[in-house]
This record gives C-alpha cells, sequence and structure tokens, in this order.
C-alpha cells in the first residue's frame, strides 16, 4: 500500500501551506497520507522525543514517502537514521542542517543537533529529492547544497521561492508532486 508521511516544521499544523493540497491530491492517486500534529510550541524549542512518540502512532514501511519541511525534515533526517529497512523515498524541503545563517538556529540545535550518520541516511531510502530556495529568510540556500551533496542527488533549486510556505505563495506544491510522479515511475519500470 502506498504511504506518504508529511512532517511540518516549527509552529507548524497539518492544515497550513501546501499540506492539505499534496495530501489530497496523493490520496487521489492511492496512497494512505497522515499529516501529523507535532509539538511544537511557540518560544519553547520542541522536543524531539515528543515528536517520536506522535510518530509511533503512524505507520512506516517500504511503499513510504516521508516528506519534511523545514524543521520536518531534520526530524526526517533523524527517523532515517533509526530505520531497519529501506523506504521508498525521502523529501526535504528547505531543510536547515546547520549551515549559518539559519533564522532559529539555536532551537534547531537544540532540537536535534546538526550531526547525521549519512552513510545510515542514504542507505535506508530508495530515493531522496531536496528542494530549496535563494530568498528563504529562516534557511540559507547553502544548507540544500549541503544536504543534496551528502545525499548524492541534485538540489532542485527554486528561485524566489521563500521558505516553500504560505507566506511565499506555496498553498500548492506542483513541483515536489512532479517529484513524486517520477519516483513512482522509476518503482514501475
Amino acid at each position: 500500500m502506498k504511504n506518504a508521511i508529511i512532517i511540518h516544521g516549527t509552529e507548524g499544523n497539518p492544515e497550513e501551506n501546501w499540506f492539505p493540497w499534496l495530501k489530497k491530491e496523493l490520496e487521489q492517486k492511492g496512497y494512505t497520507v497522515s499529516v501529523p500534529q507535532f509539538p511544537s510550541p511557540p518560544v519553547v524549542p520542541a522536543k524531539i522525543s515528543e515528536w517520536f512518540d506522535v510518530l509511533n502512532n503512524y505507520q512506516i514501511n517500504e511503499d513510504t514517502i516521508i516528506i519534511g519541511h523545514s524543521l520536518g525534515g531534520i526530524f526526517t533526517l533523524r527517523v532515517l537514521e533509526t530505520l531497519n529497512f529501506t523506504i521508498k523515498a525521502a523529501i526535504l524541503v528547505g531543510t536547515p542542517i546547520g549551515i549559518k545563517p539559519i533564522k532559529y538556529y539555536e532551537r534547531d540545535l537544540s532540537f536535534s543537533g546538526f550531526e547525521f550518520n549519512w552513510s545510515k541516511i542514504k542507505n535506508v531510502a530508495k530515493d531522496f529529492v531536496v528542494f530549496q530556495s535563494d530568498n528563504d529568510p529562516y534557511v540559507a540556500l547553502e544548507n540544500g547544497r549541503e544536504l543534496s551533496n551528502k545525499l548524492g542527488v541534485t538540489l532542485y533549486f527554486i528561485p524566489n521561492a521563500g521558505h516553500f510556505n504560505a507566506q511565499a505563495g506555496y498553498t500548492e506544491f506542483p513541483e515536489l508532486l512532479q517529484q513524486i510522479k517520477k519516483i513512482e515511475h522509476n518503482f514501475t519500470r
């Protein structure tokens, strides 16, 4: 069964940005789609252990695509480090990995730290997609460049896309949906 999990970022929720649109699009393609609400209170940093507690209520299997936005991208990387099987894909959107400037650097650092087990991460997803913009007010472009380099994939650079959120006009994200279609095509060949 095709499965997708969309993970929001700092102070986020399942009903914001392009998440409802993508959920609907993927459900029309036969996916089971989950968009969990993670604890991410304003001012007080989120605790990664609480995010794992929430994620434990959702199934991840070999047919899963995990899509992480911003802090949700950091969490996606941490989830991949824990898996003992290979998922279909991980898509990382506007993900900070420790290269300044990052608006909430200290908050992100306290959530997870920025040291990742890249060899483990690369071996537990069959496909990776990294999106980054040049005018993201929260996460510098170099994060996307370095992330795509660490994963050995092409950076999907979208100029003037901001933080890929509603403030930047992202209530739909056709480029992301197109990448999921490419991933599906690769698996049906």
